[in-house]
This record gives structure tokens, sequence and C-alpha cells, in this order.
């Protein structure tokens, strides 16, 4: 069976498909699973033995499809659910199923904050698409797959850190997704030990001014590394601070002692920290309480009402707290 996995974007969304993919190729006898993606995330499912190839979505939808049509797919299951994809779906004629958005949930939750969200993860939400196949949720978490050149030698990092530290993760894709830079620098501070500051080329200028406010205890990693490269930074670290972000699932599919920092969303929507193995290793820090949250579902430029008390009133003594709750843990994925 020839089957056809589309997930556009973006970093945690992808990892989270991981799960699906694992379970078609193990549990459907016979299974060819493609995937299609954007280029700048088909590093996050190349590596996966459970994915025989990766389409690139071309800028050129119609070019995309004539590609894809030569496939000739049996099963198109659509885990991102939009226009784009309604188009691959209907140009290819082959069988599909798409994954429920939950949008007029969200939309209720977020605008009058009435909460119809079902307390359903949005992995089995994804494994439900292929629930007619007989599949099954394994309960064996996420996968991340770093082939030996991506992975960041231990020598790279300064002799402090080579033993271990704390992954401190500052980057998500909406400015009400992040602690402020004075929050990051204060939480920095009230950490035990060696700290490696992660993110990508937007984040180096916060990512810097961790590092002077702390000293020689903070090493900057900001915009030093691709993406699987930060991932390996994660993954050998002994506790990971991620805000709602792709590092947050990075750090579920490693399965790390981790402290999932949440400000405009909240986990109700389905996508929190995902470790069915481990859930004593995730910690929620989150602001209760507040009748304006959440104000999205995703993230704005700047806090609507101007207060910011989702992340300026977070508990910066119960991060750091959990964080001391790290040990290190297997390094590969699918290892307990």
């Amino acid at each position: 069976m020839k089957i056809l996995v589309i997930r556009f974007s973006s970093i945690g969304d992808i990892i989270l498909t991981s799960p699906v993919l694992r379970c078609l190729k193990q549990q459907v006898p016979g299974a060819e699973v493609h995937f299609l993606t954007k280029d700048a995330f088909r590093e996050l499912v190349a590596h996966s033995p459970y994915v025989d190839h990766v389409h690139v979505l071309k800028d050129d939808l119609g070019a995309t499809i004539r590609v894809l049509k030569q496939e000739r797919f049996d099963l198109v299951v659509d885990l991102h659910h939009n226009l784009r994809t309604l188009r691959v779906k209907l140009a290819l004629g082959a069988r599909a199923k798409s994954f429920a958005k939950l949008n007029w949930e969200k939309w209720l939750l977020v605008n009058f904050k009435v909460d119809k969200l079902p307390r359903i993860h949005i992995v089995d939400r994804y494994l439900a698409t292929v629930a007619h196949l007989g599949v099954k949720n394994d309960g064996l978490g996420l996968d991340l797959f770093i082939p030996s050149e991506k992975e960041i030698a231990p020598s790279a990092l300064p002799a402090t850190h080579r033993n271990g530290y704390i992954a401190l993760c500052i980057g998500a894709g909406h400015f009400t997704k992040r602690l402020p830079r004075h929050k990051l620098i204060a939480l920095a501070k009230k950490l035990s030990g060696p700290v490696v500051v992660i993110g990508g080329p937007d984040d180096k200028i916060v990512g810097r001014a961790i590092a002077n406010a702390v000293g020689a205890r903070a090493y900057d990693a900001t915009g030093k590394y691709d993406l699987l490269g930060s991932a390996s930074l994660i993954r050998q670290a002994n506790s990971v601070i991620a805000h709602d972000s792709g590092a947050m699932h990075v750090a579920s599919a490693f399965r790390k002692n981790l402290v999932s920092v949440w400000g405009n969303t909240v986990p109700e929507f389905g996508m929190g920290p995902y470790i069915p193995q481990h859930p004593e290793r995730v910690h929620i820090s989150e602001v209760k309480g507040l009748d304006c949250r959440p104000c999205s579902k995703i993230g704005f430029d700047r806090c609507p009402k101007g207060h910011f008390r989702c992340m300026e009133n977070q508990d910066l003594e119960q991060i750091a707290e959990w964080t001391r709750a790290g040990r290190p843990q297997a390094a590969a994925s699918g290892e307990n």
C-alpha cells in the first residue's frame, strides 16, 4: 500500500506526525510511506526509518502535484488540512483522510472562553485518520532521528558544559509565546549549573544578553547551528526549558525532563508535551486564572491587553526547581 502523508509545517507539527509514520510502517503490512513537506523542514523526516521518500513542496504547487501523480498513491493522509492540501487531494484522486482541526472549538475558547475542546492530544487526532487501516497508537511517543554527521560533539562546547547542562530554548513563533528578555535573564540566573542557550538567528540578541548577564556559566548557541544541530544540543541536555514551540516537541521526542512555559496559548488546544512513557518528566508552567487567556490559538507580536501577565507573572523559582529534577537520560530516540 502506497501512502502519502502531508504536513507542510512547522517544526513541532511535523514531529507530532512521527507516531503516525511509525505506526503505519510497522502495523500496515508492506506499507510504503511518503511524506510531503516544505524544504525547510524535510530534515525532520528525511532520516526516519519509517519514511520511504520525502517530497518537497515547491513554490509552484502544480509542479508538485505533477510529481506526486506519478507515484499513484493508494491513500493520502492529510495532517495539515488547508486549501492547498485540498487541491493536492483532488488532483491525485486517491482515497484521502484528513484530521479534525477543531477550529470551531478553538475559536470558542479564544473568543468566549467557552471550553468545548475534547481532551484528546493531537497525536491521537492524527492517528484517527489511519484507524480504518487497523492502526493503533503504540504508546511509544514521538521520534526524531539525527544522523551522526549532524550531531554536535561535546567537544564543541566549553569544557564546563561537557558533563551536562540545562538547555534554555528561548525561541517561539510569536512574541506572546516567549518570556520577555528580562524574565529570561532572571530565570537563567536562578538555574543551577551550566546552561546552553538555544535559539535561531532571530534570537541572537537575546541569547547574547543572557550570556552577558550570567557569565561563563551560560553558553550562547543561538544562531550557531542548523535545525538538527540545535536538536542535538537538546538531546544531550539533562533538562530542557522551552516555550510552546518546536523545541518543546524536540525535547519530548528525546524524553527529556522538560519544563514547558506557556503564555497566550494553552495546553488544552491539544498540542502540549507528549511523553506517554514518562509523563512525570513533563512540567507545565502557566499562569492560571487570567480571564484574557488564551487570547489566540497561535500568537501575537505584542500583548493585546498591554500587561502581558501570562508571561510576566510566571513563577521562575518553580521553573528552576523543576529543572533540578533532571537527570541524564537515554540519548537515542526510542530508548526508555
